[in-house]
Protein backbone atom coordinates (compact mmCIF):
# COMPACT_ATOMS: atom_id res chain seq x y z
CA UNK A 1 0.00 0.00 0.00
CA UNK A 2 1.60 3.28 -1.07
CA UNK A 3 2.04 6.03 1.55
CA UNK A 4 0.76 9.44 0.87
CA UNK A 5 2.37 12.88 3.20
CA UNK A 6 -0.08 14.38 5.29
CA UNK A 7 -1.50 17.94 3.88
CA UNK A 8 0.34 20.70 5.66
CA UNK A 9 -2.91 21.45 7.67
CA UNK A 10 -3.38 17.88 8.56
CA UNK A 11 -3.55 17.87 12.41
CA UNK A 12 -0.43 15.46 13.85
CA UNK A 13 -2.15 15.28 17.51
CA UNK A 14 -5.90 15.58 17.84
CA UNK A 15 -7.71 15.26 21.41
CA UNK A 16 -5.50 12.19 22.69
CA UNK A 17 -7.07 11.10 25.81
CA UNK A 18 -4.31 9.11 28.38
CA UNK A 19 -2.82 6.30 26.16
CA UNK A 20 -5.93 6.46 23.46
CA UNK A 21 -4.98 8.48 20.20
CA UNK A 22 -8.15 10.42 20.47
CA UNK A 23 -11.67 10.08 22.55
CA UNK A 24 -13.73 11.55 25.74
CA UNK A 25 -11.16 12.33 28.49
CA UNK A 26 -12.03 10.85 31.94
CA UNK A 27 -13.62 12.55 34.37
CA UNK A 28 -12.50 14.20 37.63
CA UNK A 29 -13.77 12.46 40.42
CA UNK A 30 -11.67 12.12 43.20
CA UNK A 31 -13.03 14.36 45.64
CA UNK A 32 -14.50 18.28 46.24
CA UNK A 33 -13.18 21.70 48.19
CA UNK A 34 -14.83 23.95 49.91
CA UNK A 35 -14.29 26.96 51.92
CA UNK A 36 -14.36 25.30 55.19
CA UNK A 37 -12.15 22.81 54.23
CA UNK A 38 -9.35 25.88 53.68
CA UNK A 39 -7.18 27.45 56.22
CA UNK A 40 -8.67 30.91 56.74
CA UNK A 41 -6.14 33.19 57.11
CA UNK A 42 -3.02 31.54 55.31
CA UNK A 43 -2.09 29.95 52.20
CA UNK A 44 1.18 28.30 53.77
CA UNK A 45 -0.06 26.38 55.93
CA UNK A 46 -2.93 25.39 53.29
CA UNK A 47 -0.18 24.39 50.92
CA UNK A 48 1.41 22.52 53.73
CA UNK A 49 -1.36 20.72 54.70
CA UNK A 50 -2.18 19.55 50.77
CA UNK A 51 1.40 18.93 50.65
CA UNK A 52 1.52 16.64 53.81
CA UNK A 53 -1.52 14.81 51.87
CA UNK A 54 0.25 14.04 48.51
CA UNK A 55 3.34 12.96 50.86
CA UNK A 56 1.47 10.08 52.05
CA UNK A 57 1.69 6.61 50.49
CA UNK A 58 -2.14 6.25 50.18
CA UNK A 59 -1.88 9.62 47.62
CA UNK A 60 0.24 7.76 45.38
CA UNK A 61 2.03 11.01 44.27
CA UNK A 62 5.94 9.60 43.55
CA UNK A 63 7.59 13.41 43.88
CA UNK A 64 4.87 16.01 45.14
CA UNK A 65 8.03 17.94 45.56
CA UNK A 66 8.07 18.38 41.86
CA UNK A 67 6.95 21.95 40.29
CA UNK A 68 7.10 23.94 37.08
CA UNK A 69 9.16 27.15 37.66
CA UNK A 70 7.51 30.06 34.89
CA UNK A 71 9.48 33.52 34.60
CA UNK A 72 9.22 35.93 31.81
CA UNK A 73 11.99 38.38 30.29
CA UNK A 74 11.36 41.61 29.46
CA UNK A 75 10.62 43.90 27.26
CA UNK A 76 10.07 40.95 25.00
CA UNK A 77 7.34 39.12 27.83
CA UNK A 78 8.80 36.15 26.19
CA UNK A 79 8.03 33.04 29.27
CA UNK A 80 10.27 29.97 30.07
CA UNK A 81 9.72 27.49 32.08
CA UNK A 82 11.19 24.26 33.34
CA UNK A 83 10.49 21.30 36.31
CA UNK A 84 12.07 21.93 39.74
CA UNK A 85 12.08 20.65 43.02
CA UNK A 86 10.53 22.42 45.83
CA UNK A 87 13.00 22.52 48.85
CA UNK A 88 11.71 24.39 51.41
CA UNK A 89 8.62 26.15 53.08
CA UNK A 90 8.33 28.30 55.21
CA UNK A 91 6.73 31.70 56.45
CA UNK A 92 8.25 33.76 53.64
CA UNK A 93 7.30 31.61 50.52
CA UNK A 94 8.72 28.97 48.69
CA UNK A 95 12.27 28.20 47.73
CA UNK A 96 14.27 26.13 45.05
CA UNK A 97 17.72 26.00 44.36
CA UNK A 98 19.67 26.20 40.53
CA UNK A 99 22.23 28.24 38.94
CA UNK A 100 21.78 31.62 38.80
CA UNK A 101 24.40 32.65 36.42
CA UNK A 102 24.23 31.30 33.30
CA UNK A 103 20.67 30.23 33.04
CA UNK A 104 17.57 31.29 30.95
CA UNK A 105 15.85 31.56 34.73
CA UNK A 106 18.49 34.05 35.59
CA UNK A 107 18.41 36.32 32.62
CA UNK A 108 14.57 36.52 32.91
CA UNK A 109 14.84 37.55 36.96
CA UNK A 110 17.27 39.68 36.05
CA UNK A 111 14.62 42.00 34.24
CA UNK A 112 11.79 41.01 35.74
CA UNK A 113 11.54 39.71 39.60
CA UNK A 114 8.39 38.08 39.22
CA UNK A 115 7.90 33.99 38.85
CA UNK A 116 4.87 31.31 39.65
CA UNK A 117 5.45 27.77 40.74
CA UNK A 118 2.69 25.22 39.13
CA UNK A 119 2.07 21.91 41.34
CA UNK A 120 0.43 19.25 39.59
CA UNK A 121 -0.96 16.13 41.49
CA UNK A 122 -2.46 13.97 38.99
CA UNK A 123 -3.41 10.59 41.73
CA UNK A 124 -5.05 13.58 43.84
CA UNK A 125 -6.42 15.67 41.05
CA UNK A 126 -5.39 18.91 42.50
CA UNK A 127 -3.32 21.54 41.32
CA UNK A 128 -1.43 24.68 42.90
CA UNK A 129 -0.64 27.85 41.42
CA UNK A 130 2.08 29.82 43.30
CA UNK A 131 2.67 33.57 41.68
CA UNK A 132 4.91 36.11 43.49
CA UNK A 133 8.10 37.62 43.33
CA UNK A 134 11.36 35.62 43.56
CA UNK A 135 14.73 36.99 45.77
CA UNK A 136 17.62 35.26 46.06
CA UNK A 137 19.62 33.46 49.40
CA UNK A 138 22.38 34.21 51.03
CA UNK A 139 25.26 32.43 50.72
CA UNK A 140 25.39 31.03 54.00
CA UNK A 141 21.66 30.21 53.79
CA UNK A 142 21.87 28.24 50.86
CA UNK A 143 25.10 26.16 52.09
CA UNK A 144 22.62 24.94 54.55
CA UNK A 145 20.75 22.89 51.99
CA UNK A 146 24.47 22.73 49.60
CA UNK A 147 26.12 20.79 52.34
CA UNK A 148 23.11 17.91 52.37
CA UNK A 149 23.48 17.28 48.84
CA UNK A 150 25.84 13.49 47.47
CA UNK A 151 29.13 15.24 46.87
CA UNK A 152 28.98 13.94 42.61
CA UNK A 153 25.89 17.13 43.03
CA UNK A 154 28.02 19.50 44.70
CA UNK A 155 30.32 19.27 41.86
CA UNK A 156 27.89 19.40 39.09
CA UNK A 157 27.06 22.53 40.77
CA UNK A 158 29.96 23.81 40.30
CA UNK A 159 30.98 22.31 36.78
CA UNK A 160 27.85 23.07 34.62
CA UNK A 161 27.39 26.44 32.84
CA UNK A 162 23.51 25.93 32.85
CA UNK A 163 21.97 26.92 29.41
CA UNK A 164 25.38 27.83 27.84
CA UNK A 165 26.00 25.75 24.44
CA UNK A 166 28.16 22.78 24.46
CA UNK A 167 30.75 22.61 21.65
CA UNK A 168 31.60 19.24 19.97
CA UNK A 169 35.47 18.18 20.11
CA UNK A 170 35.41 15.97 16.92
CA UNK A 171 32.93 14.08 14.92
CA UNK A 172 32.49 11.13 17.42
CA UNK A 173 31.30 14.00 19.88
CA UNK A 174 27.97 15.83 20.43
CA UNK A 175 29.06 18.41 23.13
CA UNK A 176 29.09 15.95 25.93
CA UNK A 177 33.55 16.08 26.46
CA UNK A 178 33.23 19.49 27.01
CA UNK A 179 31.11 19.06 29.83
CA UNK A 180 33.22 15.78 31.13
CA UNK A 181 35.91 18.13 31.01
CA UNK A 182 34.60 21.15 33.33
CA UNK A 183 33.60 18.11 35.43
CA UNK A 184 37.50 16.85 36.15
CA UNK A 185 38.39 20.31 37.13
CA UNK A 186 35.64 20.25 40.00
CA UNK A 187 36.96 17.22 41.19
CA UNK A 188 40.71 18.04 40.78
CA UNK A 189 40.24 21.94 42.42
CA UNK A 190 38.25 19.80 45.54
CA UNK A 191 39.58 16.64 45.28
CA UNK A 192 41.16 17.22 49.08
CA UNK A 193 38.13 18.82 50.49
CA UNK A 194 35.26 17.59 52.02
CA UNK A 195 33.75 20.93 52.87
CA UNK A 196 32.89 22.11 49.57
CA UNK A 197 31.87 26.01 49.28
CA UNK A 198 28.76 26.67 47.30
CA UNK A 199 29.06 28.72 44.22
CA UNK A 200 28.50 32.01 44.10
CA UNK A 201 26.44 31.47 40.96
CA UNK A 202 24.20 28.76 42.60
CA UNK A 203 21.97 28.81 45.46
CA UNK A 204 18.23 29.31 46.62
CA UNK A 205 15.47 31.05 44.69
CA UNK A 206 12.64 31.85 47.40
CA UNK A 207 8.96 32.82 45.96
CA UNK A 208 7.39 35.52 48.55
CA UNK A 209 3.69 34.61 47.48
CA UNK A 210 1.27 37.52 46.23
CA UNK A 211 -1.56 34.91 45.40
CA UNK A 212 -1.80 31.51 45.52
CA UNK A 213 -4.72 29.07 44.45
CA UNK A 214 -5.84 25.91 45.44
CA UNK A 215 -7.63 23.57 42.59
CA UNK A 216 -9.81 20.27 42.88
CA UNK A 217 -11.11 18.63 39.64
CA UNK A 218 -14.87 17.79 39.43
CA UNK A 219 -16.75 16.09 36.94
CA UNK A 220 -17.91 18.02 33.80
CA UNK A 221 -14.61 20.14 34.16
CA UNK A 222 -16.74 22.27 37.11
CA UNK A 223 -13.70 22.40 39.32
CA UNK A 224 -13.57 24.11 42.32
CA UNK A 225 -10.72 26.87 42.93
CA UNK A 226 -10.23 29.23 45.62
CA UNK A 227 -7.26 31.56 45.65
CA UNK A 228 -5.44 33.74 48.73
CA UNK A 229 -4.38 37.19 47.30
CA UNK A 230 -2.44 38.99 49.83
CA UNK A 231 -3.85 42.57 51.00
CA UNK A 232 -0.88 44.60 51.19
CA UNK A 233 2.77 43.88 49.66
CA UNK A 234 4.58 42.32 52.68
CA UNK A 235 1.83 42.28 55.26
CA UNK A 236 0.84 38.46 56.35
CA UNK A 237 -2.74 39.19 55.29
CA UNK A 238 -5.12 37.28 52.86
CA UNK A 239 -8.48 37.39 50.88
CA UNK A 240 -9.86 34.24 49.76
CA UNK A 241 -12.44 33.59 46.94
CA UNK A 242 -13.74 31.41 44.81
CA UNK A 243 -13.15 31.59 41.22
CA UNK A 244 -15.27 30.00 37.78
CA UNK A 245 -13.87 26.95 36.32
Amino acid sequence: MALHAAKEDAKLIFAPAGTEAHGQAGQFTKGHLTRTDLDPSSPIRQFHAWFGAAQHPAAQVAHPETCTLSTASLPSGRVSARMVYLKELDDHGFVVYSNFGTSRKAADLATNPWASLTFWWESMERQIRVEGKATRLSSEESQVYYDTRVRGSRLGAWASRQSQVLKPEGDDDDGRKELDGWVKEAKDKFQDQEKIPVPGFWGGLRIVPESVEFWQGRESRLHDRFVYTRKVEGKDQWTLERLSP
